[in-house]
Formats: structure tokens, C-alpha cells, sequence
């Protein structure tokens, strides 16, 4: 009669001082109850009577818990709508509770002394959130378990489940459990199928069979793309490719347009017949000049170009720019050489530099002329003064290479011969004179040799050293513009000529220091 006494007092306790709905202050009165004076010698007694009772198992009693555990239970029992909560409490049901089950949970002591006489535990519909409540099978004589429609995750521990050998309906569907072989193992014959509906516990072959028909239509597409994107790179943007993957000297027009910003004007630094000249960007920050050719050509004419390129980028001379690449695709010629930031020799002969600087020049251009005649006879260039640079130490640069027909040697050195007449007279035979070269040529010509003085430069020296190479230079030019006889010299010669003129020049500066000094 002491545990049935101890027991009705703890019922009436709970329903005096604990509301039916369970809020959220329980667990402070749950703290703050503590066990009557005699609780203890009851429990002992209770345990004599019925040694099974899972608090008398354990070594060491801990009589707050027990009490709170009895409390929770007396109340879970009402909560679960049991007919005599004070005589039997054999189902826990808390379906469709959202509000109070997962507190329920939290009160591990109460499952760890779980009361025998429950068979039957109902979680289902609660939107429980996270692992499998281990807890709940400490209720090792349950028949009935059931958690479906909620929101449990991860690994299902089927081995804790082992000591349930009264469990024979169970139910975890409609959960998000990790896929595992459960129907492979002993537990998975205990039950039926319909246990384990969309529990995530079960291979879903309606998601297989979707996920295999994406495999099967998404891998090809992918696939596609993926052949269709590197083709993209590859064809027209190859800059964007790592080093490895990309061809030297390969541009595409794709990469000129956004090098120049879409060919914008602002980028477009000289036209000229046929001939478009941009100043563009490269992907790496490269400052590049960028000719573009606007005139058709047959297909004969693209083979000797493209032909033409691979030689271009091959020219390596310091009287030469650096030809970076070309372009031949989709209708684009282009050849892309290295920017060079300053004047032509047209620009600079207007500044009227010394003869000795002019000299200088015209060396650098003759060498650079037998480079080319030596290593490249087939590729030509223009020797235009606004066709040839200067470099930052002031050296020559050859940057128009010719991608149409190539001329002769003798064409060339008649390039140079107008080219050396310009430089020795700073006259601009395309605009000065109504034949153009040949009536410029006309002109030197006339005057030459009596009357040079009206010919040569008038920002040049007109007597001495100087005046007399003026004077020769002029009478090689002439040479080298005569296309009617055999008298043309050769660029050796030509070298040869003006190396005399440059150690002239510097023996006669060192006699005039020489008499300055005495």
C-alpha cells in the first residue's frame, strides 16, 4: 500500500500543480519540486516488491531523478489520454503535438527509468527534427513504435534495436534517413515494407529511374556543352586557355575585337589604303599594333599569306619589330607586332636632327635590309619614313612587312634609295610632288650635282664633312633608284658607304678637338 499511497500522492501533486497543456514552465517547476521526506524508504520498498522496476538496477539511486521521472510520467500518461493513469499506463501517444513532443524527448531521465507497462510509443507527425531519439529505446519491452512523418536524419542504428524483441510493429516513414542495406539484414524481415515508406532508408527507384533518365539526357547535353564551350576557347578565344593548351602567334578575330574594344575608333591609330592600324590590349596586358587588311584576296593569295605569317614571326633583328602572331579567319587578315611607343622617321626628320643622328639611322635600316636579305629573301617591307620607327634608344625599327606580292631584291634597294633621298632632303614625295616619288626623284635629280644646296636639308650643315657625305649620299641614291641600268649598288656596298661616312664623321669631330686643344 506504500507505493500505491506514494504514487496517488505524486498524481494529485502533478495535477494540482502542473496544467494539462505542459508549457514551458514545467521544467522550472520540474526543478524545483523536490522528493517527499519518506520518498525514499517508498522506493526501496517498491523495489522489494518488484525487483524488475528499472530504477532498482541501478547501483546508484538518484532519488530526484526517479521523482522527476515519475512526475513526467504521471502527466504523460494524462497527455497520451490513458483511461487510469494511476493503475495503468500502457501507450505513450503524442501524435500530431509538435508543440509538447519534442519536450518530452528532452526529459532523458524519464526514458532511462521508462515505466514497464508501456507498450506502445506514437511520435508520429511532429516534425522532430535531427538523429534517431536513442532514448526511447531504453523502452526495451515496447510492441508499437512509431515515428513516421517526421523529420529524422542520418544513420539508422538497426544494432540498438537488437534488445527490442517485444517490437513487432514499427514504422519510420516518411523521414530522411541516410540510405543503408537495410533490406538486406535480419531486421529489415521483421517488418513489412510499408515500415520504411520514403524514409530514405530504402533505395527509391522512382528517384533512381529519374535520376538515371537526367544521367542519361543531362551527361550528353553536358557533354556537349562542355565540347562546345572548350571549341569556343579554342577557335576563338584561345588566350583564355592556360599557356600549355594555346598555339604561339595564333590570333582569331574574337581576340583582335577585344583587344581594340570592338575595333572602336578611339583604338584606330592610322588608315591608310587597304590598311587599318589599331592600338590594342591582349588579354596578358600586352600592348600590341594591329594591321588590318580590308582588300579581298583569291584563295591562292590567303595561302601565301598565311604562309607569309609563320615566316614573319620567326624575324628576330634589332632593326626589326617583333611580329607577335596573325590573324587569317573569318574573313580577318591582320598581323599583330609589338607596340612601339614614338615617332616614325617622318615625324622625327621634321625636328631637323643632326646629320650624324640621320646616319645612324640609315645604318640601322641597312642592317636590318641584310638580315632580311640574308635570312629571308622571300618576306618584303615597306621603307617608307612613316612606315619605319624609332625605338626608345633611337635605333630604327622595319615594321610594315609586305603580305602581298613580294618584290625583288632591286625593288628594294630602290625602296631604300628614295628612303635615303628623304632623309637627306626632309621632303614628303606622296604630298609635295604631283607625280609622287617619281616626280621627287625628278626633282633631286635636276639639281644634282651643281646645284644640292637647294635639295639637302636646310636645318643640315652645307659645308665641310657633312655637306660633302650629304652630296655622295645623294649620288647613291640616285644609283639606287636607276632601274633602267645594271648600276644599282648592293646593300653591302651600301653598308660599307656609310660606315666610311660614320668613321669620316668621328675622325674629323676628333681633329677638331684636337686643334680646339691646342
Amino acid at each position: 500500500m506504500a507505493s500505491i499511497s506514494a504514487t496517488l500522492l505524486l498524481f494529485n501533486l502533478i495535477s494540482i500543480s502542473i496544467s494539462l497543456s505542459l508549457s514551458a514552465s514545467v521544467i522550472e517547476d520540474l526543478n524545483n519540486l523536490k522528493p517527499p521526506p519518506d520518498f525514499n524508504r517508498t522506493i526501496s520498498n517498491n523495489c522489494m516488491r518488484d525487483p524488475a522496476l528499472r530504477y532498482c538496477n541501478y547501483i546508484s539511486i538518484d532519488l530526484e531523478e526517479i521523482f522527476k521521472s515519475t512526475i513526467v510520467a504521471a502527466h504523460l500518461c494524462n497527455e497520451s489520454k490513458n483511461p487510469n493513469c494511476v493503475e495503468s499506463f500502457p501507450k505513450i501517444d503524442l501524435r500530431s503535438s509538435p508543440r509538447i513532443a519534442p519536450l518530452y524527448l528532452s526529459f532523458s531521465f524519464f526514458w532511462k527509468y521508462c515505466p514497464l507497462t508501456i507498450l506502445s510509443i506514437d511520435l508520429s507527425s511532429n516534425s522532430i527534427q535531427g538523429p534517431f531519439p536513442l532514448e526511447i529505446l531504453n523502452c526495451s519491452q515496447i510492441q508499437a513504435l512509431d515515428l513516421s512523418h517526421n523529420q529524422l536524419t542520418g544513420d539508422l542504428p538497426i544494432q540498438i534495436f537488437t534488445p527490442l524483441t517485444n517490437l513487432t510493429l514499427l514504422n519510420l516513414s516518411y523521414n530522411h534517413f541516410s540510405e543503408s542495406k537495410i533490406s538486406d539484414s535480419q531486421f529489415f524481415a521483421k517488418f513489412n515494407f510499408s515500415s520504411f515508406l520514403h524514409s530514405g532508408l530504402l533505395p527509391d527507384h522512382k528517384g533512381f529511374r529519374i535520376k538515371a533518365v537526367v544521367f542519361l539526357i543531362g551527361f550528353p547535353i553536358f557533354i556537349i556543352l562542355l565540347v562546345g564551350c572548350w571549341g569556343w576557347l579554342c577557335f576563338c578565344r584561345p588566350d583564355i586557355l592556360p599557356s600549355v593548351f594555346r598555339q604561339r602567334h595564333k590570333f582569331t578575330p574574337s581576340m583582335l575585337k577585344a583587344a581594340t574594344e570592338g575595333f572602336s575608333e578611339r583604338n584606330l591609330v592610322g588608315k591608310s589604303r587597304g590598311v587599318n592600324i589599331y592600338k590594342g590590349f591582349l588579354r596578358d596586358g600586352t600592348e600590341v599594333r594591329i594591321e588590318i587588311y580590308t582588300e579581298k584576296i583569291s584563295s591562292e593569295q590567303r595561302r601565301k599569306f598565311v604562309k607569309e605569317c609563320k615566316a614573319f614571326v620567326q624575324l628576330s633583328h634589332r632593326n626589326l619589330v617583333r611580329v607577335m602572331g596573325c590573324c587569317n579567319n573569318g574573313g580577318l587578315r591582320a598581323i599583330i607586332t609589338e607596340w612601339i611607343d614614338g615617332e616614325n622617321i617622318e615625324m622625327w626628320l621634321s625636328e631637323s636632327p643632326p646629320w650624324k643622328h640621320r646616319l645612324k639611322v640609315m645604318m640601322g635600316v641597312v642592317d636590318g635590309m641584310c638580315y632580311m636579305q640574308e635570312q629571308w629573301p622571300e618576306i618584303g617591307y615597306d621603307l617608307r619614313t612613316n612606315g619605319v620607327l624609332l625605338s626608345q634608344e633611337r635605333g630604327p625599327l622595319i615594321s610594315r612587312f609586305k603580305v602581298g606580292e613580294q618584290n625583288g631584291n632591286t625593288k628594294k634597294i630602290y625602296r631604300f634609295g628614295v628612303f635615303l633621298l628623304e632623309m637627306i632632303t626632309n621632303r614628303r614625295p606622296q604630298e609635295e610632288f604631283e607625280k609622287g616619288e617619281r616626280g621627287f626623284i625628278e626633282w633631286v635629280s635636276m639639281h644634282y650635282p651643281e646645284n644640292t644646296h637647294k635639295v639637302i636639308d636646310e636645318g643640315m650643315k652645307k659645308t665641310g664633312t657633312i655637306h660633302e657625305q650629304a652630296i655622295e649620299g645623294i649620288g647613291i641614291a640616285l644609283m639606287c633608284t636607276d632601274l633602267l641600268t645594271e648600276h644599282q649598288p648592293s646593300l653591302t656596298q651600301i653598308s660599307n658607304i656609310l660606315k666610311t661616312f660614320e668613321s669620316s664623321l668621328v675622325s674629323s669631330s676628333n681633329n677638331k678637338k684636337s686643334q680646339r686643344e691646342r
